[in-house]
């Protein structure tokens, strides 16, 4: 009875203050005006000349799962995810100029092939290394975490089932790859607002980038207005419109056997969702649409990609890493192989830090994060960041099984 009575006061204190949706979504909202507060504070906001807001936005909301005041998992996150990305990327998007992303030259590229080849050689290093703690059929729980830190969810779902793990053999994968990735995207964030800092140690070009977020800057400064209440409401419909439209033509394709079994054996239908929205703002730059950009359109694009950071960092639930220290340090080991390989290769090619920044994220990230952290540098910036993870999808799942294959080779088997 006693012990029942204590079980009981355990699990009522692990279970988080907040569940109501709208109350979730009040506090996230909440976290990220006082946040918005501080930074504009004449003393307390010199704080963000060191760590920059988007830091604070990230791992505040880190600290309130922790203290389980709010959960880790929630449908908002979901509902954030689904439907709010897609429509921020949007309006982010329209105001692209598409020809000098391309004028930007091939060391995205570069490096977003930088960061799949740490990932590829450092699952069976860190394998290697780590063996005996783990044991021989290692490999097979890995191998989720190699299509999700090559392209994402989907990938990491498709190379999972090619090997054949099970839900209860990846279950501390999944724990693994949200600390550790979480981790290294709040350094990458913290480091954005000191990317000067970093260029100058690379002796990266940054001129091509400079060129870009000034043109882009310009064109804003050009059309900029007082936003009436119909042009709020005209931005909103078309981000939340489109980004429904782009979930109905995925979901209706998905009707048809064959594209839906390339689809789960590749990318995922949300992977297609992000790249139909993203395309159709490409699509709308051409256009006077464009044009809304004066009116405020990346501004609330930009909110929307706020409150999308302040939603993944509270899923990171470092509570869970006791059950999987076992696989801990492989990640650990892992993830610091991409980096070194990451960061020889741009200091090899002078690549600027943010190429470094978003080809890593456009890997282990995927088209939730990369963007955030192209965000971070400047909100002008963020469709970089969605076009390297497109990318990034495209290679998950085949080098996912290369990275496999080899840590097999590592234990012997297969």
């Amino acid at each position: 009875m006693q012990n029942a009575l204590i079980a009981d006061v355990v699990n009522m204190t692990k279970s988080p203050l907040v569940e109501s949706e709208i109350g979730l979504l009040a506090i996230l909202l909440s976290v990220l005006a006082v946040i918005f507060w501080v930074d504009q504070h004449p003393v307390i906001g010199r704080i963000f000349k060191v760590i920059p807001a988007l830091v604070f936005c990230y791992f505040a909301p880190t600290a309130l799962t922790a203290f389980h005041i709010i959960p880790a998992k929630a449908e908002l996150y979901e509902w954030v995810k689904e439907f709010v990305l897609p429509a921020s990327l949007l309006l982010l998007t329209i105001a692209l100029d598409l020809p000098a992303i391309v004028r930007l030259g091939p060391k995205a590229g570069i490096m977003l092939l930088a960061g799949t080849l740490g990932i590829v050689i450092g699952g069976p290093i860190a394998l290697f290394l780590c063996q005996d703690s783990v044991g021989p059929d290692a490999w097979r729980p890995l191998s989720y975490l190699a299509g999700s830190w090559i392209g994402g969810g989907a990938n990491a779902v498709a190379v999972q089932r090619s090997f054949g793990a099970s839900g209860a053999d990846i279950g501390p994968i999944i724990v693994v790859d949200v600390a550790v990735a979480n981790v290294w995207t709040g350094c990458l964030l913290f480091l954005a607002g000191r990317h000067a800092k970093v260029d100058s140690w690379f002796k990266g070009d940054t001129s091509a980038i400079t060129k870009l977020e000034a043109k882009m800057h310009d064109f804003q400064e050009r059309v900029a207005r007082i936003p009436s209440i119909g042009d709020l409401i005209i931005i909103l419909a078309l981000g939340f419109g489109l980004s429904w439209a782009s979930h109905v033509a995925v979901d209706w394709f998905m009707r048809d056997e064959a594209f839906a079994a390339f689809t789960e054996k590749r990318f995922g239908d949300f992977a297609w969702k992000v790249v139909l929205a993203t395309m159709l703002g490409v699509l709308l730059s051409f256009t006077p649409v464009r044009n809304l950009e004066g009116a405020g359109a990346s501004k609330i694009g930009g909110v929307m990609i706020y409150l999308l950071v302040a939603c993944i960092g509270a899923q990171a639930d470092f509570d869970r890493l006791k059950e999987a220290q076992g696989f801990l340090l492989i990640g650990v080991i892992w993830i610091f192989i991409h980096i070194a390989v990451l960061l020889t290769v741009g200091w090899l090619i002078r690549a600027p830090f943010f190429f470094i920044a978003v080809g890593s994220q456009a890997n282990v990230g995927g088209a939730a994060s990369a963007p955030v952290v192209a965000g971070a540098f400047s909100p002008v910036l963020a469709p970089v960041g969605v076009l390297l993870a497109i990318a990034g999808y495209v290679l998950g799942t085949v080098c996912g099984i290369f990275c496999i294959w080899l840590c097999q080779r590592v234990v012997g088997a297969g």
